[in-house]
């Protein structure tokens, strides 16, 4: 069992929470991890590059002077890849680098990002924020006093919160998340996890749906 200490805004511990390994797939399977946040990152790339090759460039393809009797080395068009400004020769060309994977392994990773945080401390339960209108330093003020502020950090709530979301917007390396949508990029990307005690029972039954699937 996994024994989560649960604090409120002040950084006081107001509870625990335990949580069982198991409801989040019990162990940690690496190159599945690995697998699907290869995946993610191809999906965010934009694959517009485009270079020219030598028949897009500007220049004659005449020879640009005889073969023999000049004194100088042989050399056929401005446009060879071999002169500068001339085409590249395996030129670019914008390309769709974005794939799928099943929606089972896509969870499963999540699940196991989410317990890799659990297992190596790098998880904080917070009661609520309790946030009535945008306040940046208000929720500065919290990640100091829960003692993560410095690092990267992604804040998780039960479900999205325009007024939080505002509020940590302008944070330096903070994102926040809500609960179903988080992956698994994002869940390694960032150092600390900051999650409301109403987000995490809300993983857990998940989890626990996902195992007797």
């Amino acid at each position: 069992m996994i024994t989560l200490p649960v604090f409120d805004r002040s950084g006081s511990q107001v509870g625990s929470l335990e949580l069982d390994p198991a409801e989040f797939g019990g162990e940690i399977n690496r190159q599945l991890l690995h697998d699907v946040v290869v995946m993610y990152q191809a999906n965010l790339r934009q694959g517009t590059v485009r270079t020219k090759n030598r028949s897009e460039v500007a220049g004659s393809g005449k020879k640009m002077y005889r073969q023999k009797g000049t004194g100088n080395a042989r050399m056929g068009a401005k446009r060879t890849g071999k002169r500068r400004g001339g085409g590249m020769a395996h030129a670019k060309r914008p390309r769709d680098f974005s794939y799928s994977m099943p929606k089972k392994m896509v969870r499963a990773a999540t699940r196991m990002a989410l317990l890799s945080k659990l297992l190596d401390n790098e998880t904080t339960v917070v009661d609520g924020f309790g946030l009535g209108e945008p306040k940046t330093r208000e929720v500065a003020a919290v990640l100091r006093a829960l003692r993560v502020a410095g690092d990267s950090c992604l804040i998780a709530p039960a479900r999205h919160d325009p007024v939080l979301w505002k509020s940590a917007r302008n944070l330096p390396r903070v994102k926040v998340a809500p609960a179903a949508e988080l992956n698994a990029l994002d869940l390694l990307s960032q150092k600390r996890l900051v999650i409301t005690r109403e987000a995490l029972e809300l993983l857990r039954g998940r989890g626990k749906t996902a195992k007797t699937a």
